[in-house]
C-alpha cells in the first residue's frame, strides 16, 4: 500500500537517504518497463508506441521550423495522408510551438505563415499527436491538413506571463499528489510534503524542478531533509517526464516557463509563507534553478543551485570539442529512456491504479526528439542554440540572491562552473562554497550548514537554526558518503535576531574555499572533511598571479619518452621539442569502475595508472622551495604539430610529492583543429575556444601552431618538497566516469618548447597564504586519486 505524503516522519525517513543520487544522477529508480502503452484516443491505432513512428517517422524532427522540413512537405504533396476529421482536432499554442492532439494517425499537417508560406510540415503520430517546435515566437499560423484547415493560431511570446488570477485560482493538493497547469495548458504533476498540518502553515517553502521523479508521491530524499527543517517541500516534474504532460526536450525554453508558472502556481497557495519560494536540488534539478530564475518569476525567493554546469556543450558534453562518450552521453540516454511513454516505473504504477491524467499526460511523447542523434550531429557551438543551452550566458538574469556549491572534480558534471560566477551581475547576493571531489559534495557536511542559513534568511526570512543537521547528517553521512568521521557546525547566530543575523551573515566574504577535503587532520582518509578553509571577496580571486612555468627538456634538446622541466623562463635552444604517440588505448578509458553511488564513500577505489612509454609526454618543476597555492583556471599553451593533421589533446596537472607519490588534481582537453580562440573572452589564465565550424582548421604539416588548452579550475596547495607535474597525452584514463570519443589513434604529436614556440603552463597562484604541514595521505583526498609516480620525486 502507498504511503501518503502526510504520513512521513521526517526524521526516520532520512535513513532512506542514499536515494538522494536520484537527485544527481537520476538512476535510483529503475524506469522499468511499462506493462502496456497508454489507452489509445479514438484515432489512434492500437500498435506499440515503441516502434511508433515519430514527426515524420524518419528522423523525429519533423515538427522542428527551423529548415522547412522540404521532405516532408514533398511527401505532403505526393500523398496529403488520411483524411482528419476536424471534430476530434485539438490544437492550442505554446510558446514558439503549436501542438495538435486527436488527429488521425498518419496524417500530414503543413503549418504556412502569414503569407500563405509552409513553413514546417510533419505526420501524426500512432497517439494522434504532432507538436511543432522553434516557430516565430508571438506569430499567426494556419494549420491545414487532408479535409482540415484551422483558424489561425497565434503561438505564444517568451515574455508574455500570466495574469496572478490564472496562478492564484489553481488549487495544490497539500499534502499529496495533484497537477498544475502552465501558461500553454500543459499539466505538470506535483507532490508536496509539508512539516506539520496544512492548518499548522504557513511554511516556508522550497520546489525541485526536473526531469528526474521530483513528483513521486513515494520517492525519499530532499523532501525528507527539508520538511525536518521545517520546510513544506513541492516536488515538480518537467514537461514530457513523469506524469507531466508535454514533450520533453533538453532544457527547451518552455521548459523554463515552466518552472515560472510552476513557482508562481505554488507561491499563490495559502500554506505558502509570505507566497514567496526558494529551489533546491543537486545537479539536474540545480542547474533547472538557473533556467527558471532567468525567467524572473516574481515569486522566487532565492535559488541555491549545487553541483551545476556552466555550458551544456563545452563543460560536459563536447569538452574541448571531444564528444564526452562516458556520463554526458550515457545521462541523455537515460532521459531519453525516461521521457518515452510510462518510461519511469512510478507513472506507470500510477497509470494502472487510474490516474487518468497522467495516462492523457503520454500522448505527447513519441514527438520527443531524438536527443542522441542531435549530440552526434552537432559537433560544433552553434548559436543560438548553444547560446540558449549554457547558464553562463544568461545567470546575468538572475536577480534574486543565489547560494551554489560545487567541486573542482566532480565526476559527473566536469568543475567547470566556477567560470560564470563573475556573470551573475544582476543578483543582489551570491554566496559559493568551492572543494575538491565529488558529485556529493555541495551537500557534504562542511557545506551543508552554509547552505541551511542561507535558506532560513533568504527563504524563510528568520534567524537561521541548523541545530538539526546534527541529528541529519549522521544518517546521510552514513548514506552517501559511508562514514559518520565528521562534524557539523551548530547554530551560530542563535542569539541574534533576523536583521542581526542576516547583516552578520551579509557581512561574511561570499567566496569559501575549502582545501584537501578528504583529508582533515584526524579524520578517516576520504571523509568529507577538509584540512583548512579560506575566504575571499570576489571570484576570481583578486589576489591571484598568473604565474607561467615554460616547457623544456632535460638537455634543452629532444627528449622523445623523457620527463622534461617545467622553467621560470623559455629554453634557449633553438628546435627543442618532445615527441610521443596519441594512444588512448594505452591506458583503461577511466580510473573507476564501480557504481554511480559507491565513488561517493570515503573507501572509494581508483585505479589512477601510469601512461605507457612514450604515449605522453611529462614535464616537471624542480622541488618546489616553499607551499604554492593555485586557485582558478589554468591555461597549457602548447606549439604542437601532429603528422596526421589533427590530434586529441589531454593535460593533467598532478603533484609529485617528495615519498614518490603523485596525486591527481585537475586535467583540460581540446582538440587541435578546434584551437581558434575567441580572443576577446580569453585571458592569459584561460583560453575560450569558439568551437565554431568555420574556425576548424587542420594542423599544418610543416609548422607548430599554438593550441592553448584550457585546464578546468581548481584549488590545490603544492607542498614545499613537491614538484608539480603536467603531463600530455590522447584522452583517456584521466577521469572516473568521462569517456571519450577521440580521433587519437596513434599519430605522433610534438611539442616545441624553444624561444620562439615558448609552450608553458599558466596557473593562477594565490600569494600570502597559509597552509597545514605536511602533505595529504596517498589516496585521501576526494575526488583526486593517487599513486606511485614514475616522475623523480625529491
Amino acid at each position: 500500500m502507498r504511503r501518503h505524503p502526510s504520513a512521513r516522519h521526517p526524521i526516520a525517513a532520512l535513513a532512506v537517504t542514499t536515494l538522494l543520487l536520484a537527485a544527481c544522477t537520476g538512476d535510483a529508480l529503475d524506469p522499468g518497463t511499462p506493462s502496456s502503452p497508454p489507452a489509445p484516443t479514438a484515432t489512434t491505432p492500437d500498435d506499440d508506441p515503441s516502434d511508433a513512428a515519430v514527426g515524420d517517422g524518419v528522423d523525429g524532427d519533423a515538427g522542428d521550423a527551423d529548415d522547412g522540413d522540404r521532405a516532408g512537405e514533398d511527401a505532403a504533396d505526393d500523398d496529403p495522408g488520411p483524411v482528419v476529421d476536424p471534430a476530434t482536432v485539438e490544437v492550442w499554442p505554446g510558446t514558439e510551438q503549436i501542438t495538435i492532439t486527436g488527429a488521425t494517425a498518419g496524417a500530414v499537417f503543413r503549418v504556412l505563415d502569414i503569407a500563405d508560406d509552409t513553413v514546417a510540415t510533419g505526420t501524426v503520430d500512432v497517439f494522434g499527436s504532432l507538436l511543432f517546435r522553434e516557430l516565430d515566437e508571438g506569430a499567426s499560423y494556419v494549420l491545414e491538413a487532408n479535409g482540415y484547415e484551422s483558424d489561425p493560431v497565434a503561438t505564444l511570446a517568451r515574455d508574455e506571463h500570466p495574469d496572478g488570477s490564472f496562478y492564484a485560482d489553481q488549487e495544490l493538493t497539500a499534502p499529496g499528489f495533484g497537477y498544475l497547469t502552465t501558461r500553454d495548458g500543459t499539466t505538470l504533476s506535483v507532490t508536496v510534503w509539508l512539516p506539520g498540518p496544512v492548518e499548522g502553515g504557513p511554511y516556508p517553502t522550497v520546489v525541485e524542478y526536473s526531469g528526474y521523479t521530483p513528483s513521486d508521491p513515494d520517492s525519499s530524499g530532499f523532501g525528507d531533509l527539508f520538511t525536518a527543517l521545517g520546510y513544506a517541500y513541492v516536488g515538480v516534474n518537467m514537461r514530457g517526464t513523469g506524469c507531466s504532460g508535454g514533450s520533453f526536450r533538453y532544457f527547451e525554453y518552455s521548459q523554463s516557463l515552466d518552472g515560472y508558472d510552476a513557482v508562481e502556481a505554488i507561491a499563490a497557495q495559502p500554506w505558502v509563507q509570505g507566497n514567496r519560494v526558494g529551489m533546491v536540488g543537486v545537479s539536474y534539478p540545480g542547474i533547472s534553478q538557473l533556467f527558471v530564475a532567468q525567467t524572473q518569476p516574481p515569486s522566487l525567493a532565492a535559488i541555491t543551485p549545487l553541483s551545476v554546469l556552466d555550458d551544456s556543450f563545452i563543460a560536459n558534453l563536447y569538452p574541448g570539442g571531444i564528444l564526452n562518450t562516458g556520463f554526458a552521453v550515457e545521462w541523455t540516454q537515460d532521459r531519453v529512456d525516461e521521457a518515452r511513454p510510462e518510461g519511469q516505473r512510478w507513472t506507470a504504477e500510477r497509470i494502472a491504479d487510474g490516474d487518468t491524467e497522467c495516462e492523457t499526460n503520454q500522448l505527447l511523447r513519441l514527438q520527443n526528439p531524438d536527443l542522441l542523434t542531435e549530440i552526434v550531429e552537432s559537433p560544433f557551438w552553434e548559436s543560438p542554440l548553444g547560446d540558449e543551452l549554457a547558464p553562463r550566458t544568461f545567470v546575468d538574469r538572475i536577480e534574486v540572491p543565489v547560494f551554489l556549491a560545487g567541486a573542482w572534480q566532480d565526476e559527473q558534471t566536469g568543475g567547470r562552473f566556477p567560470t560564470m560566477l563573475d556573470r551573475f551581475t544582476s543578483s543582489p547576493a551570491v554566496y559559493v562554497s568551492l572543494v575538491n571531489g565529488l558529485h556529493t559534495e555541495s551537500i557534504s557536511p562542511p557545506i551543508l550548514p552554509r547552505y541551511v542559513e542561507f535558506l532560513d534568511l533568504y527563504v524563510a526570512e528568520r534567524t537561521p537554526a541548523v541545530g538539526l543537521l546534527g541529528v541529519i547528517a549522521p544518517v546521510l553521512g552514513s548514506g552517501i558518503f559511508g562514514t559518520t568521521d565528521f562534524e557539523v557546525a551548530g547554530d551560530r547566530f542563535a542569539d541574534l535576531p533576523f536583521d542581526e543575523a542576516l547583516a552578520a551573515f551579509e557581512a561574511e566574504p561570499p567566496i569559501q574555499v575549502l582545501f584537501e577535503q578528504g583529508a582533515a587532520d584526524g579524520r578517516e582518509p576520504g571523509s568529507p572533511m577538509p584540512r583548512s578553509v579560506e575566504s575571499f571577496d570576489a571570484w576570481p580571486i583578486p589576489e591571484a598571479v598568473a604565474t607561467e612555468w615554460y616547457l623544456t627538456g632535460p638537455d634543452g634538446g629532444p627528449t622523445p619518452g623523457a620527463f622534461g622541466g617545467l622553467a621560470a623562463e623559455a629554453s634557449a635552444t633553438s628546435g627543442a621539442e618532445t615527441s610521443y604517440l596519441a594512444l588512448p588505448d594505452g591506458l583503461p578509458t577511466t580510473f573507476y569502475e564501480g557504481s554511480s553511488s559507491a565513488i561517493w564513500r570515503a573507501d572509494v577505489t581508483y585505479d589512477w595508472q601510469e601512461p605507457a612509454p612514450g604515449t605522453a609526454a611529462s614535464f616537471v618543476t624542480p622541488p618546489l622551495a616553499d607551499d604554492l597555492v593555485v586557485i582558478g583556471s589554468g591555461s597549457v599553451d602548447l606549439w604542437v604539430r601532429s603528422n596526421l593533421g589533427d590530434t586529441d589533446l589531454e593535460v593533467t596537472i598532478s603533484e609529485v610529492r617528495p615519498d614518490g607519490t603523485e596525486t591527481y588534481v585537475q586535467s583540460g582537453w581540446l582538440r587541435a583543429s578546434q584551437r581558434a580562440l575567441d580572443e576577446a573572452s580569453s585571458t592569459p589564465l584561460r583560453p575560450v575556444h569558439s568551437h565554431l565550424e568555420a574556425d576548424a582548421a587542420p594542423l599544418p604539416d610543416d609548422a607548430f601552431e599554438l593550441a592553448r588548452v584550457e585546464v578546468y579550475p581548481f584549488a590545490h596547495p603544492f607542498r614545499a618538497g613537491s614538484r608539480l607535474r603536467l603531463t600530455v597525452d590522447a584522452p583517456g584514463g584521466n577521469r572516473p566516469v568521462w569517456a571519450f570519443d577521440t580521433i587519437s589513434g596513434g599519430e605522433q604529436v610534438t611539442i616545441a618548447h624553444d624561444l620562439d614556440h615558448p609552450s608553458k603552463l599558466v596557473l593562477a597562484v594565490v600569494p600570502g597564504l597559509v597552509v597545514p604541514d605536511g602533505v595529504a595521505p596517498c589516496g585521501a583526498l576526494r575526488g583526486q586519486p593517487c599513486r606511485i609516480s614514475a616522475a623523480p620525486a625529491g
